[in-house]
């Protein structure tokens, strides 16, 4: 798949499963995964105690873009500070501004709300996110869908999984998603 790449942003609290899944089935799948530091290129401390290396930070990874999707690990403080980022906003503003794909695992959707992303859209979090959700932020909530994973029907540019467990899933429908003729970026 020549020229597909992904940006997967992590932060100290992600969890590692919602990291490390989708690098490894998109780096699979023949797409070229930046895992970028929220706050540089040192090791990140993850929800678990595990730490992962970044392959950069995303100051330096943001001058390699576009990307062709965007990914946010989920993890209940790892999201938090996403939420938090002014570089976050700025790369999902940038991304959403030129039509790119979008994808959050588990709590990490909760940083498009903070943020204003995917506004009017559909997507789902994890089930201890969903009054945040709900509850809106910054701006009017996303429409909140219970499902385990959840593709915006009308843009098809913001993809959400729930929970850890279908990071699996949701990171073989955005591979599927690159690989396929429908969506030209």
């Amino acid at each position: 798949m020549a020229g597909k790449k992904a940006l997967v942003i992590l932060s100290k609290g992600a969890e590692e499963m919602e990291t490390v899944i989708p690098v490894d089935v998109m780096r699979r799948a023949g797409i070229a995964v930046t895992l970028a530091g929220l706050t540089g290129k040192d090791p990140v401390q993850c929800s678990r105690d595990i730490y992962l290396v970044p392959d950069s930070s995303l100051e330096d990874a943001r001058k390699q873009g576009p990307y062709d999707v965007v990914l946010l690990p989920g993890g209940a403080l790892g999201a938090q500070n996403l939420s938090e980022s002014p570089a976050v906003k700025e790369v999902l503003k940038d991304q959403e501004g030129r039509k790119g794909l979008i994808a959050a695992v588990c709590a990490g959707p909760t940083a498009l709300l903070a943020h204003g992303i995917a506004y009017g859209s559909t997507v789902t979090t994890h089930p201890g996110a969903k009054d945040k959700m709900m509850t809106g932020g910054k701006v009017k909530q996303p429409g909140y869908h219970r499902a385990n994973v959840q593709a915006d029907e009308s843009l098809l540019l913001y993809i959400a999984c729930s929970q850890a467990n279908t990071a699996t899933v949701v990171l073989l429908f955005v591979s599927g998603l690159l690989r396929t003729k429908y969506i030209h970026r």
